[in-house]
């Protein structure tokens, strides 16, 4: 798996308004800001970022990922500060 290719499949699976993904391969770590975040505390937007990924994160082709995610507003008012 590639940089490339998890932004891919976060970004078909989630409306992205900002999308930041790093890592060697197996450890990630992605800043993912959307709008499907709204109303929802950090353990649902964790679910919805895993159901992005799919059998992907199941089958350790995707090892560990580790998020920050934000809703616009909370991006907007961090990248204000």
């Amino acid at each position: 798996m590639t940089a490339d290719e998890l932004r891919s499949l976060l970004a078909a699976g989630l409306p992205c308004d900002h999308l930041e993904v790093e890592g060697d391969g197996r450890h990630w770590f992605a800043v993912i800001v959307s709008p499907a975040f709204e109303g929802k505390r950090a353990i649902a937007r964790h679910q919805l970022v895993y159901a992005a990924l799919g059998q992907r994160i199941q089958t350790d082709e995707v090892h560990a990922l580790s998020m920050k995610t934000h809703t616009p507003a909370e991006w907007a008012q961090l990248s204000a500060a």
